[in-house]
């Protein structure tokens, strides 16, 4: 059993394309809901604060300069959260899908679990990108602890695509 792991890199299968495209979708979807609804809230989280500033009799509690100053730095915390989301996880995606490349790995089983509460069977594999893969049942009984198992991923985003 050697301890280097071998790892190359193949195109895409037409199936895992569109799985990709489907997540990218899926996730460039979501990024905007939750941008609209962070917008939404630089504006209405301010304004909620002017009128708890009002009921506490505060003199001028509805101030422009404060309301945008507040407004704008929400704004711009909500941007580059969204921004720094979008490049650690949908960009990788979108790579992938432009580069149509997968990763093959072999890695070596380490040990073998069956999850009795929803009886599903694991491998976990000596791989730095997965720690465990699900396996089906006929695969669980041929391998055993110590055989060599590829698995393929997307090659940026590391998105697991399954084993053989």
């Amino acid at each position: 059993m050697s301890t280097g792991i071998v790892r190359y890199s193949e195109p895409l299968d037409v199936e895992e394309l569109r799985f990709l495209e489907k997540k990218a979708a899926t996730d460039t979807s979501n990024y905007y809901k939750v941008f609209q609804v962070l917008m939404i809230g630089s504006f209405v989280i301010p304004f909620a604060g002017a009128w708890y500033r009002a009921f506490d009799g505060m003199v001028n509690a509805f101030s422009p300069i404060r309301f945008f100053t507040a407004a704008g730095v929400l704004v711009a915390l909500s941007s580059v959260s969204t921004y720094l989301a979008y490049r650690t996880y949908l960009r990788k995606i979108k790579l992938d899908i432009r580069d149509k490349t997968k990763t093959i790995e072999k890695n070596h089983i380490m040990k073998k679990v069956h999850v009795t509460t929803n009886d599903t069977y694991h491998l976990y594999i000596d791989s730095p990108v997965k720690l465990s893969i699900e396996v089906k049942l006929e695969d669980y009984l041929l391998l055993n602890t110590g055989d060599e198992v590829s698995i393929e991923y997307a090659t940026h985003s590391k998105e697991y695509l399954g084993y053989f």
